[in-house]
C-alpha cells in the first residue's frame, strides 16, 4: 500500500529555474524567475524547475480504508520513471498570463509472501497537474510587483495495480479520479540591490477538490545577463475525495533553480 499512494507525490519533483533580478523583468507566479525574450511590448518567459518534496497525508484507493503516509523526497525518487514540470508566462504591462504544469510516473515491483495469491505486484502511479491563470499588478515599481492572481488547476491521478504469477496471474485493477479547482491569491517580487531579490507567492481555492492551496518563498541571485540561480521552500495541499477515491496530502521541500538566458 505505501507504493499505491504514491501517485500523489509527483508533484513533488521538478526543476525550478530562475531569472534576471532586474526591477523590469517579469517572473512566474509559480517560479521565481524566468528565460524570458521582449517582442512588441509583451514579455514572454519559460522554465523547467525542480522541487524536492516530500510528501505526508492520506490517500485511499479502490474502495478500501484510508492510508496514512509520511515519504520524504529519497523513498520517493527510488521509484521514479519520470518527471516533468515546467512553466510560462505572458506580460504585457500591468497584465499577465500564466501556466504551470507538473507531471510524474512512478512505478513499484515487489514479491508476495509464498507466492499464492500472486508472486509479484506491480503498481503504476501517474499524476498530472495543471494550471492556466492571469495576474494584475496592483502595485509596481522600479523594484518589484504585488500581482492578484486567479486561475484553475486541472488534476489528473490514477493508479494501476497488476499480478503475476499464482491466482491472480494476469489480473490488472486501476482506479483514478480528474477534478478541477479555481485559485486565487497574490504573488510578489521584490528587488533588494540589483543582483538579490525576494519572491513568492500564495494561492488558494478548491472545487472539486475541498480545499487546494500552494505557497512559496525564495532568494534569487543574477550573476550576469545571461546565468541566475533561485533557493527557496515551497508546500503544496491538496484534499479530494469521491467515490472511494482519497487524495488528502501536503506536499513540502526545498525549491532550487540555475538557469541560462538566451
Amino acid at each position: 500500500m505505501r507504493y499505491s499512494i504514491a501517485f500523489a507525490t509527483l508533484l513533488t519533483v521538478g526543476l525550478l529555474a530562475a531569472g534576471p533580478v532586474r526591477a523590469a523583468d517579469i517572473t512566474s507566479p509559480m517560479t521565481p524567475e524566468l528565460n524570458q525574450t521582449e517582442k512588441d511590448g509583451w514579455t514572454f518567459a519559460f522554465s523547467p524547475y525542480f522541487w524536492a518534496a516530500g510528501m505526508s497525508g492520506d490517500t485511499g484507493l479502490f474502495g478500501l480504508p484510508t492510508v496514512h503516509t509520511d515519504m520524504d523526497f529519497g523513498e520517493i525518487l527510488n521509484d521514479l520513471d519520470f518527471a516533468a514540470m515546467a512553466v510560462g508566462e505572458a506580460r504585457y504591462e500591468r497584465y499577465s498570463i500564466f501556466a504551470d504544469i507538473m507531471y510524474s510516473k512512478i512505478s513499484s515491483d515487489s514479491g508476495t509472501p509464498r507466492g499464492i495469491v500472486a508472486d509479484d505486484v506491480d503498481v503504476t502511479s501517474e499524476t498530472f497537474a495543471g494550471i492556466l491563470g492571469a495576474g494584475y499588478a496592483v502595485l509596481q515599481s522600479d523594484r518589484g510587483y504585488l500581482d492578484l492572481v486567479a486561475g484553475m488547476r486541472v488534476w489528473h491521478a490514477s493508479t494501476e495495480i497488476s499480478f503475476s504469477g499464482g491466482i491472480l496471474d494476469g489480473v490488472s485493477r486501476e482506479d483514478s479520479a480528474t477534478w478541477v479547482d479555481g485559485l486565487g491569491g497574490i504573488r510578489a517580487k521584490y528587488s533588494i540591490t540589483d543582483k538579490v531579490y525576494f519572491t513568492g507567492w500564495g494561492l488558494i481555492g478548491g472545487g472539486g477538490a475541498n480545499v487546494d492551496w500552494d505557497v512559496a518563498g525564495g532568494i534569487g541571485y543574477s550573476f550576469n545577463e545571461k546565468v541566475s540561480a533561485v533557493a527557496g521552500y515551497r508546500a503544496l495541499g491538496v484534499d479530494y475525495s469521491n467515490d472511494g477515491f482519497v487524495m488528502d496530502i501536503v506536499e513540502q521541500g526545498p525549491i532550487f533553480g540555475v538557469v541560462m538566458h538566451f
